[in-house]
């Protein structure tokens, strides 16, 4: 079989993949013109041109999943409701502040947890781990999505909702086992109201089963139990900040998807992939903070694009 009718067996299937995704899932993703051949061409060109990429992911590939964002016009959490994430000092020093995100978080889950990877995820997989071409995935996503598809080479940049960690202790625990814990303690379902998702899983209900809910506790030492997430107001851990910043530095190339990249632990990482003068495109509908700083700059929705690829 000649590379020709291998590549168009793969644009096909990734299209159809892509298809495969109804309306509902895509109740998030704000307004955007089709993409056009000249952008599949520079993308095209763009990766053609690269051998080893660091890819950067924002929640704009996560919307395509029924996950919203915060920011997206129209479509996004501060677009429709006046709730504002919450904040890392709140969470430590509130006990009411945190009774009301687990009981949210808790409702949350039921349909955050059952999220799954899009074509965009299955296109990142696919060029890490069929053509090579992916050096790592930095993500600014806590859903880990990245790793449900198959990618292997992924940093969580603001942690994950799937794990738990006790801010006395350090012991870690997986939150599945959290939540059947809960479900121990509260012994409710609310899993049919759980229909504004948010960002980080949690979502709007009533007053009262706030105040009756119990949140979980560290077994070893009864301690405040966290997700293992940078909350607003929170640093991304040093360690982490160190290996991103290794990792670009080894990459040849920068692949922006999906990101505003408002929140400067994204923007910092283009900061130092043109200061060390590499190649970087993003793709994003809507503006970016890197707009004026970049050379290659795609205005379409990831999944549109991305699987017109030829790989």
């Amino acid at each position: 079989m000649s590379v020709k009718i291998i590549q168009k067996i793969a644009i096909l299937r990734n299209l159809l993949l892509a298809r495969q995704y109804s309306t509902q899932l895509q109740q998030f993703v704000p307004k955007h013109n089709p993409c056009c051949e000249t952008d599949v061409n520079i993308l095209q060109d763009f990766l053609d041109h690269s051998k080893k990429v660091l890819v950067l992911t924002g929640a704009g590939i996560s919307t395509e999943s029924g996950i919203p964002d915060y920011r997206s016009e129209g479509v996004g959490l501060y677009a429709r409701t006046n709730h504002k994430p919450i904040q890392h000092i709140e969470f430590i020093k509130s006990a009411s502040v945190r009774q009301r995100y687990w009981a949210r978080n808790f409702v949350g889950w039921f349909r955050f947890s059952k999220s799954k990877p899009n074509p965009v995820h299955v296109f990142i997989r696919d060029l890490e781990i069929e053509d090579k071409k992916v050096h790592f995935v930095v993500t600014q996503n806590v859903d880990s999505l990245h790793f449900k598809a198959g990618s292997k080479n992924v940093i969580e940049l603001h942690g994950t909702a799937y794990r738990v960690i006790c801010l006395n202790c350090e012991a870690t625990y997986d939150r599945h086992y959290i939540q059947n814990k809960l479900l121990e303690y509260n012994n409710v379902n609310f899993e049919d109201t759980a229909n504004m998702i948010r960002p980080d899983g949690d979502v709007e209900i009533p007053m009262d089963f706030i105040k009756g809910f119990t949140p979980p506790s560290c077994e070893s030492c009864n301690g405040i139990l966290k997700p293992h997430i940078t909350f607003f107001g929170d640093n991304v851990p040093r360690a982490t900040v160190d290996l991103v910043k290794e990792k670009m530095s080894e990459s040849d190339s920068l692949l922006v998807l999906g990101s505003s990249l408002s929140v400067f632990s994204g923007y910092r990482i283009v900061l130092q992939a043109l200061d060390e003068s590499k190649n970087v495109c993003i793709i994003n509908i809507g503006p970016t903070r890197a707009d004026k700083l970049i050379k290659l700059k795609i205005e379409a929705k990831c999944g549109d694009i991305l699987p017109k690829f030829k790989r």
